[in-house]
């Protein structure tokens, strides 16, 4: 299918690819193989940019990505960011976006399990009028059953606690147009973020794909279980006030049975055959409430934390060094 592109001026479409490393030694030339055979092969017609973004990296990923630069590389541009320390996924993406004027940007894993083959799909789409492409996953082949049920359980408890519907197994391959990147670059900047989540509630015209995740070619992978807890967690807090309504519930109910104990103790002290001991009462009544008391504490915790964080004005990330 021959592919017709709005032009920048007189100048072919330009495209920038930013790529998030933390680790990837062992698979990192492999992806470059990859990308630049889908350049060569279905982005011809395009202006592409590579933008390694290395999220403070502690193997030889930087040495492997400045190899890439000293190649000819056939008129690929080949960007290099380098954080200082490790920020995390998230900011890595956002450095990517900042540090780009393209028309298109695509944001994608350096692990291969983001398909490059599905970026011709992505443009099509483009080329149909869509500004934000969406990529959801239906199946990864190296993951188990706990990992799978644990992402599919992720995004179940997104849905019933946020106040926003977000697309079932939403990943963070996806494309951008150049306004909507522009509004990133000014807007939606906070410490805690959650950018899969950001691009669907922009407004924009907006559409998903299906992919299928292969098994990684090479290392291993360096998402853990924790670091999907404290994804939901961004998630969650970013997007919803309802864990404050439902610690309020909570709150209520307490009350409720609180003055229905008290009641039924005063009834059976007054008018009962004997007194209650109190010994069983109060300790069911202690354990309960202590505990709902410690939940609610933890979720004003959670939201006072994130508020700190977005006070304090930190920047999401620092860049040790940009090379092109």
């Amino acid at each position: 299918m021959k592919l017709n592109y709005p032009k920048t001026t007189n100048s072919k479409t330009s495209i920038s690819l930013i790529v998030s490393v933390f680790n990837e030694e062992e698979v990192l030339s492999n992806f470059w193989l990859a990308i630049k055979s889908t350049i060569k092969t279905d982005l011809i017609d395009f202006d592409c940019q590579v933008v390694f973004v290395n999220d403070g990296s502690s193997d030889k990923s930087q040495s492997i990505i400045n190899g890439f630069m000293k190649e000819d590389n056939d008129g690929i541009r080949v960007k290099s960011i380098e954080f200082s320390t490790n920020f995390g996924h998230e900011a890595a993406m956002i450095a990517g976006i900042d540090n780009t004027d393209d028309d298109i940007v695509i944001c994608m894993d350096a692990d291969l399990q983001h398909p490059p083959s599905a970026i011709k799909h992505m443009l099509e789409k483009y080329n149909e009028g869509f500004e934000i492409v969406l990529m959801n996953r239906t199946k990864r082949h190296d993951k188990k059953f706990f990992s799978n049920a644990m992402s599919k359980l992720f995004y179940v408890v997104i849905d019933l606690l946020s106040d926003t519907h977000f697309e079932k197994n939403a990943s963070d391959f996806f494309m951008i147009s150049k306004n909507v990147s522009t509004v990133l670059k000014n807007e939606y900047r906070e410490r805690n973020r959650f950018l899969r989540g950001y691009i669907q509630i922009l407004g924009f015209n907006i559409t998903t794909l299906e992919f299928e995740a292969p098994a990684r070619s090479a290392g291993k992978s360096n998402y853990s279980f924790k670091s999907l807890l404290k994804l939901a967690s961004t998630a969650i807090f970013a997007f919803s006030n309802k864990p404050l309504i439902i610690s309020l519930a909570f709150s209520l109910l307490f009350l409720l049975f609180s003055l229905g104990l008290m009641i039924f103790s005063l009834i059976v002290y007054f008018f009962g055959d004997t007194p209650p001991s109190g010994y069983t009462t109060l300790i069911m009544f202690q354990s309960i409430g202590f505990t709902i008391l410690c939940f609610l504490i933890s979720i004003l915790s959670i939201y006072f934390g994130k508020s700190l964080s977005e006070l304090r004005d930190r920047p999401i990330y620092l860049i040790k060094s940009i090379k092109q």
